[in-house]
């Protein structure tokens, strides 16, 4: 996670440089700030002469994942107040006090991990972690949780809510998935399509498998793509929406783009992949030749690009030796296929404290 410290005192700076290392070693990205005194005492950064707009600089997931406040509650309430829009936006916001006794999760418990931050900050402090979500006090499965450890997608937050209703008042809930599950459902879970409420966990935007359902999304799909040299950001856009509408897949569980190398600089390839926040990557001729699989040959691209093909290619490779889900799809000079990661669906922790 990318996270940042802020205290007041110098007590509370000597925790936050404490926190930090202790942070960083997990893996986790940090940067502390503090008061002009602080910082200039203890090389953390100074926040300004206002909270308030240093809060609302930081207050986006864009920029941090979460905030910790090392103070009283009451200041981290009042500091994010104006700026809070919703839980699937809003970062995490964790509150420890300045003696390190208790670690607070304040907001975005489950969706962006605040509870999970407030475990791992307890754990390095010795600290008490304070939780108040019903789940995780009553010990119930929370889909939303589970879900964003994953950085998965929610297809309804209202139905995510009904989830947990249901499993805190002892009611089951139904679970189907596409690909094999790993170990025992947690309690409240049952495998029964005959419930009418249920979770399913699915890349297709085929029929849902239960009258009421809450999909989720899991991000598994590499989409691979050849273009012509000058293919617009539109036309990518199109070809790829229709391959995907083919095949009933999802465009909000595509996790990477894949190419060529040779198409690093067309500008269209990189405007859709920055539209969409997806990372793309670029394999070379001679690893592409290396994917593994049986694939729709071209001699003009073999002569052209020195393989027979790309899309297909890129997109196994893109995806770890995954399977192709759809095969090479070809129009107005692009051509797209999309494989999927080999991958089951596990309840254990996704992001480890340590």
């Amino acid at each position: 996670m990318k996270l940042c410290l802020v205290c007041f005192t110098e007590t509370g700076a000597l925790l936050c440089q404490r926190l930090i290392g202790a942070l960083q070693a997990c893996g986790h990205v940090c940067t502390g700030f503090s008061t002009r005194r602080q910082a200039e005492k203890t090389g953390l950064l100074c926040y300004g002469e206002q909270l308030s707009l240093w809060v609302s600089q930081w207050f986006c997931k864009e920029k941090t994942d979460g905030i910790i406040f090392i103070s009283a509650c009451g200041i981290a309430v009042r500091a994010i107040a104006p700026f809070l829009r919703d839980k699937t936006v809003d970062p995490a916001v964790v509150v420890i006090d300045e003696q390190g006794r208790f670690v607070v999760s304040l907001l975005s418990g489950h969706i962006g991990n605040a509870n999970q931050l407030a475990r791992l900050a307890a754990g390095k402090l010795g600290a008490t972690p304070v939780i108040s979500t019903a789940t995780d006090l009553c010990g119930r499965f929370a889909v939303d949780s589970w879900a964003a450890e994953r950085g998965w997608k929610i297809s309804s937050m209202a139905l995510a809510k009904e989830a947990s209703v249901r499993l805190l008042e002892g009611e089951p809930v139904g679970f189907a998935s596409d690909v094999p599950i790993e170990g025992q459902l947690p309690e409240g879970l049952s495998a029964d399509l005959g419930l009418d409420f249920g979770i399913w966990v699915s890349v297709r935007n085929t029929p849902a498998p239960f009258c009421r359902t809450l999909q989720i999304l899991p991000k598994t799909v590499c989409v691979g793509i050849g273009c012509r040299k000058g293919a617009t950001k539109e036309a990518i856009q199109t070809a790829v929406q229709n391959a995907l509408l083919d095949a009933q897949i999802d465009f909000r569980a595509i996790k990477t783009l894949a190419s060529v190398d040779r198409k690093e600089q067309e500008p269209g390839l990189q405007e859709f992949a920055a539209y969409h926040r997806l990372p793309i990557r670029f394999f070379s001729s001679q690893e592409l030749a290396q994917a593994e699989g049986t694939f729709t040959g071209s001699a003009f691209v073999q002569q052209t690009v020195g393989v027979d093909n790309v899309c297909e290619r890129a997109a196994v490779l893109g995806s770890g030796g995954g399977c192709l889900v759809i095969q090479k799809q070809a129009g107005n000079g692009i051509t797209v296929a999309a494989a999927l990661e080999n991958w089951r669906v596990t309840f254990e922790t996704a992001n480890g404290g340590d």
